[in-house]
């Protein structure tokens, strides 16, 4: 059976893709996917934010001495020794990338124009086979319209793409008033993927302690829809490969991203919870399936329920919506 596909210019063994989390956060976690089955992996994100802090805080430490007597800098460790959070990712970025033979795509969380250029050539020149920007940018503002806001997406993608010659793939949410639109414009920025999508941070509040409290919820097989949703849409009209994220609990959620047209399926929260084996759970299942209803390779399967596709393609659509709710009948 022929599982193989082509995910940014990268060809893979098959679609499942390992995706940024706490698990690809060391270099013997990613030689474990490789060994349950991933076809690639993707490390965790490198934030900017931490960079930056980190850095001050040593520079506050160095200098907090510096006006009293000077054998008070020799209780402060030798700067040679300290190792900053971008250190670290760069050092198992380069020694995983040196042992697996899978692509290995680092993930980067830029604040500033520097930061994102300057932090994507490091990882290239690391080892990274792709990078995929994690662009996670609440538009709290409300001075700031739509139109600034989209064009803060295209230029970090322009100015990523113009620092680095491997590929960039771009993790976005659902939240543009015509993604359609956006995502042609994000490819023909530079984009050479889109990965959809990316999950927002969203606070609860703990009505005792009278706090915003912060939690991280894994997701569910039921928030593909919108995944669902926009590939389906987007299938043969980019021109650049797409990524589904979120939901990737079993072989079933696989198989219907691909059915919309994916490329390839990234898997988080279903590692968190089963572990990283779960990898080779979902491609033995994508395997059965595929066996039992007649696939011999993934090319007939992929885009099979695409809007351009389907049998009826207001399924997709506003009568789709009218018919759910005249049809709908109360318990």
């Amino acid at each position: 059976m022929e599982l193989s596909t082509d995910y940014l210019g990268l060809t893979l063994s098959h679609p499942i893709v390992a995706s940024a989390s706490p698990l690809t956060d060391s270099e013997d976690n990613i030689r474990q996917m490789e060994d349950a089955g991933a076809a690639a992996v993707v490390m965790h994100s490198l934030f900017e934010e931490q960079i930056r802090q980190e850095t001050a805080a040593v520079d506050r430490l160095l200098t907090a001495g510096e006006d009293s007597f000077g054998e008070a800098l020799s209780y402060f460790p030798p700067l040679t020794d300290y190792r900053a959070s971008e250190d670290r990712y760069l050092e198992i970025l380069a020694a995983a990338s040196a042992t697996i033979d899978i692509p290995l795509i680092a993930s980067l969380n830029g604040v500033t124009a520097e930061g994102w250029t300057g932090h994507a050539t490091a990882m290239e020149q690391a080892g990274a086979s792709a990078i995929e920007l994690n662009i996670y940018y609440i538009a709290a503002d409300a001075a700031e319209s739509g139109q600034q806001v989209e064009s803060r997406y295209l230029e970090i993608i322009r100015a990523v793409k113009g620092a680095v010659s491997i590929p960039v793939a771009v993790k976005v949410g659902p939240f543009f008033s015509a993604f359609a639109h956006m995502a042609q414009q994000m490819v023909g920025a530079g984009a050479d993927g889109l990965v959809l999508f990316n999950r927002f941070y969203q606070p609860n509040f703990d009505l005792e302690q009278m706090a915003v409290t912060r939690t991280l919820e894994l997701s569910r097989a039921e928030e593909i829809r919108a995944g669902l949703l926009w590939i389906s849409v987007l299938y043969r009209k980019l021109g650049a490969s797409i990524a589904a994220s979120t939901g990737v609990e079993g072989p079933a959620e696989v198989i219907k991203y691909l059915m919309a047209g994916a490329d390839v399926v990234m898997t988080t929260s279903g590692l968190l919870r089963h572990g990283i084996g779960h990898l080779g759970s979902l491609r033995e299942g994508l395997r059965d399936w595929m066996d039992r209803h007649g696939f011999d390779s993934l090319e007939p399967l992929r885009g099979s329920m695409s809007l351009s596709r389907v049998a009826d393609p207001s399924a997709f659509e506003r009568a789709n919506y009218i018919r759910m709710l005249e049809e709908f009948e109360p318990a």
